[in-house]
């Protein structure tokens, strides 16, 4: 007979192998209060299918840049909450696109620039103007971090 979802018991180092994840990282997630798993009578941590849907959900949501903050309030908020946050993160998503749009374009066309210096080509000035002008403060790089010139 097949076991149902609700028999299904897994340890905290199961749970992580099956993720391949460290046994710390589901600890951290559940003190950051993503995930709550039960307790056998020893007390050590007992999961679940629904929990084993959770950890996927995050690592989903890790996947497409969403914090562990953003993760918890679309997991735990309440339906409004979850609205906001998933709003504010496709605004993100568009932001960055829009960033790796500009920086595919400006690295196909330094590629096929026949220029020695890149910098002197009045193709990749007019490119990166809106920088020199001051109209666009820096670069964001992919992971948020402003370029500092170093």
């Amino acid at each position: 007979m097949k076991s149902s979802a609700q028999d299904i018991r897994w340890s905290v180092g199961e749970l992580a192998a099956r993720f391949e994840l460290q046994t710390h990282v589901l600890r951290h997630w559940e003190d950051k209060g993503l995930l709550h798993p039960a307790r056998d009578s020893a007390g050590r941590r007992v999961y679940s299918e629904d929990d084993a849907y959770r950890v996927a959900a995050i690592l989903a949501s890790k996947a497409s840049g969403m914090s562990l903050e953003q993760i918890r309030t679309l997991v735990d908020a309440s339906v409004e909450g979850r609205r906001e946050a998933l709003r504010a993160h496709l605004e993100e998503l568009d932001r960055r696109q829009t960033e790796l749009e500009r920086s595919r374009h400006m690295t196909r066309h330094a590629l096929e620039c026949r220029a020695h210096d890149i910098t002197t080509c009045p193709g990749f000035q007019a490119h990166v103007s809106d920088i020199v002008d001051g109209t666009t403060r820096g670069i964001r790089f992919l992971d948020g971090h402003r370029d500092a010139g170093g």
